[in-house]
């Protein structure tokens, strides 16, 4: 029987007794050799037990050297590695039962196991008759990596060469194809000059042949055409002669150049036949042969007047967008110091009473009517939002009188019929007044020398017969009638009047953009257009809006009247960037009862809203320096200071500056205010929170 020679464990058993000295030593030796082995090695006898091992059986099976001992029983080896997890999961007692009678069997096996460390194992037994069994553990981590390599690099060239197979057997397909075709075109263009003629007709650009003298030998339909001209007309006649002297002193350069050899593009514009400018683009071609050297042009041309028209159209939407982000840019500004200005003003004249005052007033009123005016302007260039209400719409057209009258000149007259009975529409005052502003300038461009603009207001009824056909539900209905006595539209333009970027004007002189914003605007507020004109005798726009009743004034509280202050002596903490504003506001709170704590910045208000216990109420500017402006601090104090009031301010009129108010959840009060206006809102706020509470 073989001794273990594991010196480093400390283990040893006896030699056979008997040995002379030479078979000791081979003994030895034979031990040795095991021990170098990189299989491991065990024997056990029929008990099991374990006879002898060698090194390598610690280092793959991670035994313990306490455990690997002469007379170790089997089962304490596959209760260790059941423990340890190296036979996966499952009742421990039922793991080392199967196992045990697997070996008791004493039956020749092989298995491979993957170890919780990754290491792949090879292990197999094999019985000694009637003394035991051999067990070998052989580690195979790194040949079934490397097998596994190698089926992955088989299993991607494989899948290359499919690929390559059905790339060439597609390449040659549509090689057999694109034979097929060219002997079909081929056949095609033998067989007839006409059907190429017949091509050339049919496609939308313009393509003529000139030879080197400067003459027309070919040109096809659209080519002939673009000059009034048909395709036997115009074959044999000079290019100077079909261009006319304007439009050839243009294009004779660009014909030398490419006389040299050159190809040339370049773009010119002619007047046609109707008087109408057109203009063209090209791509000169010269023809040139080996033999006969030049023998003239191809030319390719597209008429791109169509695209000049948008070019300018889009020109001139830019120009207008360009007033709308500086209109809207600058209206913060204006509307800070029409703050300071106007919170000044009333202040005044709250101090001297009821007394009119012949300096005061008038400066009150231009500083209200400049407010009115940023509003108007920030209207105009789309910069506020759609914000219907009912609206007395006589006194929308008598208060424009005077901005219409100066929007037109002094050789147009204006009058209008508007019933003595107020009249309420369902529509944004704003846009209608932009609306009645662009139907009038497009009046007066029509009568550049004098005429009569008229504008009548009436009740309809639109019945459900005739509701399908003018594009609205049935129902009650205001009606605009805008008449001009102008030079009127042709009927070919008249369908296309509400297209974007359709003008009638020339270029330069409209974007073609009005009609199209009325028009998306009446829509929009639930009601139609329509326009009957007649070249030569004026324009009338017809246009119509939802009626609604009178708006219901809101009740007073009981007890309660307009003088009353809304503060009661609570402490409002005032946000404000700019100190003439912040004065301004500071002087209105103190005015309605509030004591007032201020900053200059949202950092400070931040602070004060963390440390400060009595503040009351939050009213904070929208944009401040530092980065912390009304939405943080109405986030800071929903987080700090849950229920608090906040009342947000701003000057500025974009939607991305004050967010979706549904969506932010709180007022905003927009610049310029007076006290009254401030007072009005702190009430609304007030109103509001008492039924959040209920």
């Amino acid at each position: 029987m073989l001794r273990n020679a594991n010196r480093a464990s400390g283990l040893s058993a006896s030699p056979p007794k008997g040995l002379s000295s030479e078979e000791l030593r081979r003994y030895d030796l034979l031990l040795a050799g095991l021990d170098l082995l990189d299989q491991a090695v065990a024997v056990f006898d029929a008990t099991p037990k374990l006879v002898t091992w060698n090194k390598a059986m610690l280092r793959l099976l991670d035994f313990p050297e306490s455990l690997v001992r002469v007379g170790t029983p089997f089962e304490d080896f596959v209760r260790f590695n059941a423990e340890r997890g190296e036979y996966g999961s499952g009742d421990m007692e039922k793991l080392v039962a199967d196992r045990m009678a697997s070996v008791r069997a004493f039956e020749p096996h092989h298995a491979e196991r993957t170890r919780p460390n990754g290491k792949v194992l090879s292990i197999r037994g094999v019985p000694i008759p009637n003394l035991g069994f051999v067990s070998l553990w052989t580690d195979v981590t790194e040949q079934r990596h490397y097998e596994r390599v190698i089926e992955e690099q088989n299993a991607a060239l494989e899948a290359r060469v499919q690929a390559r197979t059905a790339e060439l057997e597609q390449s040659n397909a549509s090689l057999a194809r694109a034979n097929a075709e060219i002997d079909q075109i081929a056949a095609a263009l033998r067989k007839s000059e006409e059907r190429l003629r017949l091509i050339l007709d049919s496609i939308p650009a313009l393509v003529a042949h000139v030879d080197a003298g400067q003459r027309y030998r070919y040109a096809n339909r659209g080519y002939a055409a673009w000059f009034g001209l048909k395709k036997e007309e115009i074959v044999g006649r000079s290019v100077s002669e079909v261009f006319g002297p304007e439009a050839y002193a243009v294009v004779r350069p660009y014909l030398r150049e490419a006389a040299q050899g050159e190809r040339v593009s370049y773009e010119y514009c002619r007047r046609n036949a109707q008087g109408r400018t057109v203009h063209a683009r090209s791509v000169v071609v010269p023809d040139v042969s080996v033999e006969g050297g030049f023998q003239g042009y191809f030319v390719l041309s597209v008429d791109i007047t169509e695209q000049k028209a948008s070019e300018a159209a889009l020109i001139q939407a830019q120009k207008m967008e360009a007033v709308g982000q500086l209109t809207g840019g600058l209206a913060h500004d204006f509307n800070n110091l029409l703050t300071i200005i106007i919170g000044n003003l009333a202040a005044l004249k709250d101090k001297q009473g009821a007394t009119p005052d012949e300096y005061l007033d008038p400066a009150l009123h231009a500083a209200r009517r400049g407010a009115e005016l940023i509003r108007r302007l920030l209207t105009f260039s789309r910069r506020q939002t759609l914000e219907p209400r009912a609206v007395d719409v006589g006194a929308i057209v008598r208060n424009m009188l005077q901005l219409l009258s100066r929007s037109i000149t002094e050789s147009i007259t204006v009058t209008t019929e508007i019933p003595e009975t107020a009249i309420y529409a369902m529509v944004d005052p704003h846009q209608l007044e932009n609306a009645l502003v662009n139907l009038a300038i497009n009046a007066r461009d029509a009568m550049p020398g004098g005429g009569k603009l008229n504008i009548r207001i009436s009740e309809r009824t639109i019945d459900p017969s005739i509701a399908p056909l003018v594009e609205v539900p049935a129902g009650r209905y205001v009606q605009f009638d805008v008449a001009d006595t102008g030079s009127g539209i042709d009927p070919a333009s008249l369908p296309r009047v509400f297209e974007p970027f359709f003008t009638t004007k020339p270029f330069g002189a409209g974007s073609g953009l009005g009609l199209s914003m009325v028009y998306g605007f009446l829509r929009q507020s639930g009601g139609n257009i329509r326009i009957l004109s007649t070249p030569g005798e004026g324009t009338s726009v017809r246009f119509v809006l939802p009626r609604c009743e009178a708006p219901i004034e809101p009740r007073q509280a009981a007890g309660a009247t307009s003088e009353q202050a809304p503060g009661g002596g609570r402490l409002v903490l005032l946000a404000e960037d700019e100190p003439e504003v912040r004065r301004v506001i500071r002087m209105q709170l103190a005015e309605l009862g509030f004591a007032v704590l201020e900053v200059a910045s949202g950092i400070e208000a931040r602070e004060m809203l963390e440390e400060v216990d009595g503040i009351e109420l939050l009213m904070t500017d929208m944009v401040m320096p530092g980065g912390i402006g009304g939405r943080e601090l109405a986030e800071v104090a929903r987080k700090c200071r849950p229920g608090l009031p906040v009342l947000l301010m701003t000057g500025y009129a974009s939607d991305a500056v004050t967010g979706d108010r549904s969506q932010l959840g709180l007022p905003v009060l927009r610049k310029p205010f007076d006290g009254q206006a401030l007072r009005n809102a702190l009430r609304q706020l007030d109103s509001q929170m008492e039924t959040g509470t209920k």
